[in-house]
């Protein structure tokens, strides 16, 4: 999940905020872990082709609600579910669950390196796509990009950690509940990823506010400002001045 770094919204668009998301952002999350949630209980109930085609079809849904709500669906969003789609029909073929969980680790390492390979190219690809959006220096598109980057490094090694561990062809007692490894490694999606991701995110575009750069109608309201402010001062010091009076003194 990849969220912009945020600016002050206009009043129109904070009507559409779902704290402490706007409602871009909410519905990416959603996109995300609605169709999890789906798979975990479908499931659960029969078994893992009926919930990945719960996982397929949600998905798609999300992506008409995308379209529905913005005229487009967000770029990062229609990828990692593209990618599910194509990854959860293998699943179906095969019968075997391990396609829809690698997923994660190839989508998460994949994007990783690009975004390390552009920052080495000095490329900055969230820079590039948000850039006449959002106003920061370039330190901190860099910074923001490589933290995202090792974040996506992260939770591809997490997520062949938990895939690894817990194998799907047994049962686990959890919480004194027996679960099988499919449905363990959906419930760390949901109950740490999902979390942890949204914490990152909110946490990252807060600190970018140090870095951010007015925007071009902003820098050039405030240069107005400055300059009229430098050519009203002299004429001020001009008034003030003993035996000065505004008066004609032929009047």
């Amino acid at each position: 999940m990849i969220s912009a770094p945020q600016t002050n919204p206009s009043p129109a668009k904070r009507k559409r905020r779902f704290f402490p998301f706007n409602a871009e952002q909410t519905i990416n999350i959603l996109s995300e872990f609605g169709p999890l949630v789906t798979m975990f209980i479908v499931n659960a109930i029969y078994d893992i082709n009926t919930g990945t085609w719960a996982l397929i079809l949600t998905t798609m849904l999300a992506i008409a609600v995308m379209f529905y709500m913005f005229g487009r669906p967000p770029v990062f969003p229609l990828i990692a579910s593209t990618v599910t789609v194509v990854f959860g029909a293998l699943t179906i073929v095969t019968g075997d669950p391990m396609w829809v969980q690698i997923k994660v680790t190839i989508f998460n390492a994949m994007f990783a390196l690009f975004l390390f390979v552009g920052l080495w190219l000095d490329r900055n690809f969230f820079q590039y796509v948000f850039g006449k959006t959002f106003h920061y220096t370039k330190q901190g598109w860099n910074t923001f990009t490589r933290s995202f980057a090792w974040f996506f490094v992260m939770t591809a090694v997490l997520n062949e950690v938990v895939r690894l561990t817990f194998h799907d062809t047994q049962i686990y007692n959890v919480l004194g509940h027996e679960m099988s490894g499919v449905n363990i490694w959906i419930a760390f999606k949901i109950a740490i990823i999902m979390p942890l991701s949204g914490f990152y995110a909110w946490l990252l575009t807060r600190w970018m506010q140090r870095h951010h750069l007015p925007v071009p109608d902003e820098a050039g309201a405030t240069a107005s400002l400055a300059a009229a402010a430098a050519t009203a001062q002299p004429i001020a010091e001009h008034i003030k001045r003993p035996g000065h009076s505004s008066a004609d003194p032929q009047a």
